[in-house]
């Protein structure tokens, strides 16, 4: 009997004609951890799912790979739908994996708590990046489905708080694959030309599909961006998304995101009526205390007898010119006598006083005085002076004091 031999190549065809042609493995779902997760700059994804006796490889395209809405990751419970087939070049079968979803919660959960985590971590969540929203409002955008009900109640009561403030709307999409980059959008448009003081975003309530457009990381990054405060309005009291954590103030409902940007013009009157009765209060108090103060005045000497003041005022001033120049006087005198002694003692002091009672001054050639006569040799020449002229002298003698 002739043995038929066939190449690999016609194996592995055969076994993948065998594995796609079987309806069972055409269309199945596998629950399994994923280990070994690996994205290509292709964008395709390559893993393993394994249990506790056994490991498949698996590969999902870039075509399904963009519909995920989680990011899978190592070691998480999923469960993955495709096809079984081989791969003829190298012989190995696998999974071609159209979907995989979280086994035991919803993608869209994992997803929301992915993406919480990251921008938790990034700071995008920060209260010392909360911006206060504006008392008085002078322009209110709305960013919302033009044709919904929660742009109906938000303009009625926007109408009725706060007639005084201009609200502007930018119609988008609010669900969808487009509204995520048309609420991102009209947010960075607001704030490129700055025509609000203040934005609120959001829609009505429904699904978490519904109001996953919120939940988008593209909307999150916007409002985080934006320069103008901006209020989260997303659904009900219970629904909770991504914008509600990022956003300045979170309202519970589209319509409570009206009443947190517009002021209570009911609640103003009343203020304003309180301020009025505090100001005039004031204004009386001032009034009264000025009043006291000029009854005060009113009684003082000055003002009832203005004339008898002058006087009075004069004579205290004449008698101080009077004790001024008796003291001035005393001053001068004093200082007079002092210096007709100081004159005195000076005048007996002086050399000219000691001439004129017949003394002279004997000086050398040199001009120093001549005390002695032992100071003084034979021929030296001398001064005289006199009081009223000077003697030039030849020393012929000296006699000493015993001598004289």
């Amino acid at each position: 009997m002739e043995q038929t031999i066939f190449a690999v190549s016609e194996v592995n065809e055969y076994i993948k004609n065998m594995l796609d042609t079987d309806e069972r493995l055409n269309a199945l779902f596998i629950r399994g951890e994923l280990s070994n997760y690996k994205v290509y700059p292709s964008g395709h994804h390559y893993f393993t799912l394994k249990d506790e006796t056994g490991a498949l490889r698996c590969v999902m395209f870039r075509s399904s790979a963009v519909r995920l809405r989680f990011r899978p990751e190592n070691g998480m419970k999923v469960i993955a739908f495709g096809r079984i087939t081989v791969f003829p070049r190298d012989g190995a079968y696998q999974l071609y994996c159209a979907d995989l979803t979280p086994d035991g919660v919803g993608d869209l959960h994992v997803a929301f708590e992915q993406l919480k985590a990251k921008l938790l971590e990034e700071g995008l969540f920060a209260r010392e990046h909360k911006k206060p929203l504006p008392p008085f409002p002078h322009r209110i955008a709305i960013i919302t489905s033009g044709a919904g009900a929660a742009i109906m109640d938000m303009l009625r009561i926007l109408g009725k708080r706060y007639p005084l403030s201009k609200v502007l709307i930018l119609p988008v999409r609010v669900q969808g694959a487009e509204a995520p980059a048309e609420i991102a959008g009209a947010i960075r448009y607001a704030n490129r030309w700055k025509i609000a003081d203040v934005i609120i975003t959001g829609r009505g309530g429904g699904s978490i599909e519904d109001l996953w457009a919120f939940n988008d990381e593209r909307v999150a990054r916007a409002i985080y961006a934006s320069e103008i405060p901006v209020v989260s309005a997303v659904g009900h009291e219970p629904d909770v998304t991504i914008s509600d954590f990022v956003a300045d103030v979170r309202a519970a409902t589209p319509s409570n995101g009206a009443e947190l940007v517009a002021p209570d013009k009911e609640e103003l009157r009343k203020r304003l009526a309180q301020t009025q009765a505090r100001m005039a209060a004031a204004v009386e108090r001032q009034l009264s205390l000025s009043r006291q103060r000029l009854e005060a005045l009113a009684g003082k000497r000055v003002l009832q007898s203005p004339m008898n003041y002058l006087q009075d005022k004069r004579m205290t001033m004449e008698y101080s010119r009077e004790r001024l120049s008796s003291a001035s006087q005393r001053l001068m005198q004093a200082k007079r006598e002092q210096f007709v002694r100081l004159t005195a003692k000076l005048d007996a002091m002086s050399p000219l006083k000691v001439l004129s009672r017949g003394y002279s001054v004997v000086r050398t050639e040199d001009g120093s005085v001549l005390r002695r006569a032992a100071d003084a040799r034979l021929g030296d020449r001398i001064q005289i002076d006199l009081m009223q002229g000077t003697l030039l002298a030849e020393v012929s003698q000296v006699l000493e004091a015993e001598d004289a």
